[in-house]
């Protein structure tokens, strides 16, 4: 687009490292990254990424080098794997990549987030793009607001401030941008599910109790959902985690209710802000949480059961993710500015999609900035696409957060049949080849622009 010569993106996560490479790559726009941590997180897990989201991947570089470093360090998981509680048996399997690799010829990707980081910090690296961390932004002041002749200025807590054509807040459920200018009155809102997570090594794992394929291996209980899937291609780690509904601790309802001036939070622990989450590694703190973890898991019978048990007692750090989400309808775009990823459309994670959606919208937004005329004629075309799209999305993701509620044992053996029932109807009618309510992860945004 005409004018548009320089990019300040904040946030250099995921959603901010591709958005700087397409822009850099695609448009010959010279970009900024600005991160408010003092270096690349470590903290989080494994990350589930679609065909829809590791297509995109392959697109990021003209050959194919950033999804080829993905596909080094993350496996591709072709099933998913049911269990019963009650009975430690099977309840179904689903091939969920058939499908949606003949017709994408990509498949779902289970990538470690430091993973991620790494080959996406390597890739805006080598394309000379300065990232810079510890930069807490404290105002943003646009010139001209949405005017050609405009410019939009950032300034940080050291005193230093940079300008540039457009703003890009690509920094997260707790983004700055929204809150200091953007959509000032929006707040993120605790979903009542919180998520329980860490890895193993399938070496510290009994033999006869390492699962044994690359699959995603799930058992509802009467208190959530517990999973393990692999997340290294030979197998040798095991990434699991324990969704399911429960109080905010009292230390984050304190904090989320309070005003968020920072691009993305630190690393929490306990007592601190817990919004992102915190990591417990000191031994007294695991081996409490643990047997309270087992407790929970008790009911789940049979090897699977012993199976989970096993890797809770393998694990010597865990992970815990209050769960949030911002409201629909939201503002995404104001003067020079506009919002990416959860920043804009923050929602629960339980269709799967958070970095599929957020490189959808790095894409869309690459892609009309290469064909529009004006900064006004791309954001109205990117919200009529983008809206629609992340609306049917968050309505996917809630309807699954459903299932980790709560319930009696009679509950659960309700659920238990109905998936039963409906994996064998699936089998049946051979609805997979279909790609029967797969639609979602076929999805190309740059058919849509």
């Amino acid at each position: 687009m005409p004018g548009i010569k320089k990019a300040i993106i904040l946030g250099a996560g995921p959603t901010g490292l591709a958005t700087a490479l397409l822009l850099a790559n695609r448009s010959n726009i010279s970009v900024s990254i600005y991160e408010v941590r003092p270096a690349p997180a470590t903290i989080g897990g494994a990350i589930g990424i679609p065909s829809n989201g590791t297509r995109l991947l392959s697109r990021l570089s003209d050959d194919g080098r950033i999804y080829a470093a993905l596909a080094e360090k993350a496996p591709i998981v072709p099933k998913l794997v049911l269990h019963s509680a009650s009975k430690g048996s099977v309840l179904g399997e689903a091939d969920w990549t058939m499908y949606t690799e003949r017709e994408t010829g990509f498949g779902y990707m289970r990538v470690k987030r430091t993973d991620l980081m790494d080959v996406l910090l390597d890739a805006v690296r080598e394309r000379d793009i300065d990232v810079h961390f510890g930069k807490k932004v404290v105002s943003i002041h646009d010139d001209e607001e949405g005017t050609p002749e405009g410019k939009i200025t950032v300034r940080f807590d050291d005193g230093t401030e940079d300008t540039a054509d457009i703003l890009i807040g690509a920094d997260g459920i707790h983004s700055a941008v929204r809150n200091l200018y953007v959509d000032p009155g929006v707040r993120e809102e605790y979903t009542g599910i919180a998520a329980t997570f860490s890895s193993v090594k399938t070496e510290s794992l009994p033999p006869d109790l390492c699962p044994k394929n690359l699959a995603m291996h799930s058992v509802l209980t009467t208190q959530g959902l517990f999973a393990v899937i692999p997340c290294t291609p030979s197998g040798n780690e095991l990434f699991w985690f324990f969704s399911r509904e429960m109080p905010l601790p009292a230390n984050a309802i304190a904090t989320a209710t309070s005003s968020a001036t920072s691009e993305s939070e630190p690393e929490s622990q306990p007592g601190s802000d817990s919004r992102d989450g915190w990591e417990m590694r000191r031994r007294n703190e695991v081996s409490s949480f643990k047997t309270i973890l087992l407790d929970t898991v008790s009911e789940v019978q049979g090897h699977w059961g012993a199976t989970i048990r096993a890797i809770i007692n393998a694990t010597d750090s865990i992970q815990f993710y209050p769960v949030h989400r911002l409201p629909s309808g939201g503002r995404w775009t104001r003067g020079r500015c506009i919002l990416l990823g959860d920043a804009a459309h923050a929602m629960p994670p339980h269709a799967g999609q958070g970095v599929s959606m957020a490189l959808e919208d790095a894409f869309a937004l690459s892609g009309l900035l290469a064909r529009e005329t004006t900064l006004e004629g791309v954001w109205d075309r990117y919200e009529a696409v983008r809206r629609p799209r992340v609306e049917a999305i968050a309505g996917k993701s809630e309807t699954n957060r459903k299932v980790r509620n709560k319930t009696g044992p009679w509950g659960l053996w309700v659920k238990e049949m109905g998936i039963m029932v409906g994996m064998w109807v699936y089998w049946l009618l051979g609805l997979g080849s279909w790609g029967f309510g797969q639609g979602y992860i076929v999805y190309d945004i740059e058919k849509e622009i």
